[in-house]
This record gives C-alpha cells, sequence and structure tokens, in this order.
C-alpha cells in the first residue's frame, strides 16, 4: 500500500499565532475591504479553523479594529518613520509626498475611506480610527517641528500646518475610487503646493529633492534655478 508523509504542523506562540491572525486580516482589509473580514475568511487564509479565530478575536469587530490598525501604523511607519537617523527633515518630507500622493497612495486611501465609513457604526473600529488621526498628526507635526527648530522650515503654528497638510492629502484620497486620470497637475500637486507655501519652502523644492532622493514623482514637475536651496539649508526669508 501506498505511504503517505503527513505534514508536520509547527505550534506557535500566542504571539506569533495572534500577530499572523492581525497581518492576514490586515491583508484583507487593503484588498478586499474591511467589510471582508470574517472569521471564517481569515481561517481560510491561513487554512485553520475559524474557532482558532475566535480564540484569540471572540469578537469579530476587535480583529476589525487591529487589522485597521495595522495597516494604517504600518504606512505612517513607512511615510514618516519615528527614528529618521539619516537626512534633514527637508529631505525626509519630500519622501514622504513623494509616497503620500499618487496611485502608490490608493490602497491606503481606499481604506481610510473604508474605516471612516464604517467607524460611524462600528464604535470599536471609531476608537481605533480617532487612535490612527492622532498618531498620523502627531508623527508629521513632530517632523515639522524638528524642520522648524532646525531653521528648515519657518511656520508661525506647526500643528495647524500639519492639518492643513492631513486636510488636502485626506480630499485627494477621497477619490482613490474614482478615474483620476484627467486631473490637472496642479491639483495633483496641491498637498505639496501647500506645505511649501505654509513652511517658507521654494515652489518645487520637494519635488526636486524627491527626485534626487530617487523616491519618485510628487506631483507636476519641478520648478528649477538658482532659488532653490540645496537640502538642509534655511527656508527663504520673506
Amino acid at each position: 500500500m501506498p505511504s503517505s508523509v503527513q505534514r508536520k504542523r509547527i505550534r506557535k506562540s500566542p504571539a506569533d499565532r495572534r500577530a499572523e491572525i492581525v497581518d492576514a486580516a490586515a491583508t484583507v482589509a487593503l484588498t478586499e475591504g474591511l467589510e471582508c473580514i470574517t472569521l471564517r475568511r481569515i481561517g481560510e487564509e491561513l487554512d485553520v479553523r475559524p474557532g482558532l479565530i475566535s480564540h484569540y478575536f471572540p469578537a469579530v469587530e476587535d480583529l476589525v479594529g487591529e487589522a485597521f490598525g495595522s495597516a494604517a501604523s504600518a504606512e505612517i511607519d513607512r511615510l514618516v518613520p519615528a527614528d529618521r537617523p539619516d537626512g534633514t527633515p527637508v529631505q525626509h518630507l519630500a519622501r514622504f509626498f513623494a509616497h503620500a500622493t499618487g496611485e502608490a497612495y490608493d490602497d491606503i486611501s481606499r481604506l481610510w475611506i473604508n474605516a471612516r465609513h464604517l467607524s460611524r457604526y462600528r464604535p470599536v473600529l471609531r476608537d481605533r480610527v480617532a487612535t490612527q488621526e492622532e498618531a498620523w498628526r502627531g508623527r508629521l507635526e513632530g517632523l515639522i517641528r524638528e524642520g522648524v527648530a532646525r531653521g528648515e522650515f519657518r511656520t508661525d503654528d506647526p500643528y495647524v500646518t500639519t492639518i492643513q497638510i492631513l486636510v488636502v492629502i485626506d480630499g485627494l484620497g477621497a477619490h482613490a475610487n474614482t478615474d483620476t486620470s484627467n486631473r490637472p497637475p496642479a491639483v495633483m500637486r496641491m498637498a505639496v503646493a501647500i506645505a511649501e507655501r505654509e513652511l517658507g519652502l521654494p515652489s518645487g523644492m520637494l519635488t526636486r529633492l524627491a527626485d534626487e532622493l530617487g523616491t519618485g514623482p510628487v506631483g507636476a514637475p519641478a520648478a528649477t534655478g538658482d532659488d532653490l536651496p540645496a537640502a538642509g539649508q534655511p527656508a527663504n526669508p520673506t
């Protein structure tokens, strides 16, 4: 009789298993939507029984909140790392805009649209959305304050400037589900233009720096000329 070799399952620690479940749910959230997170769906994703998922998350709403938080936290860590040993604040801001605008950011924009809509009816998710919004504001405001302290940015109120930037990014991201191929470059570059204006930077500087850093386009073509200071130099006086 033919013999069969039974695959040996590796028993994971509770922490590793929980992290695996959250990672799988975050992937489903980004690719399919938060509504698609169910105990059965995540069980299928991991090839385990739904009962194992419910052991760690008895209420699926808790898993939905964790999935959103995990995906949103990973994105902010990529866009504005908490630890920034290399580069200047203006370079980090240029990198932020290069990754936070355009088609590459559409998946996370869709997730935020999805989460904000569902949070009207789901208290756990609503609390998590508020936490992540605060984290985004704090991380970007911290970068702006660092730039002000180093003389690279100039603004009377870093908090207000942060809100202005994020409101425009959110407004542009709200159209992630629609065709924006005909959107004028000036519109695509609105968040960058506001940041440059409010932080005392020359128009086009952040786009130019993003190109130099190899992080991709930020919107419209950068301005050129001797009026663009080198990275790390103080903002233009007015």
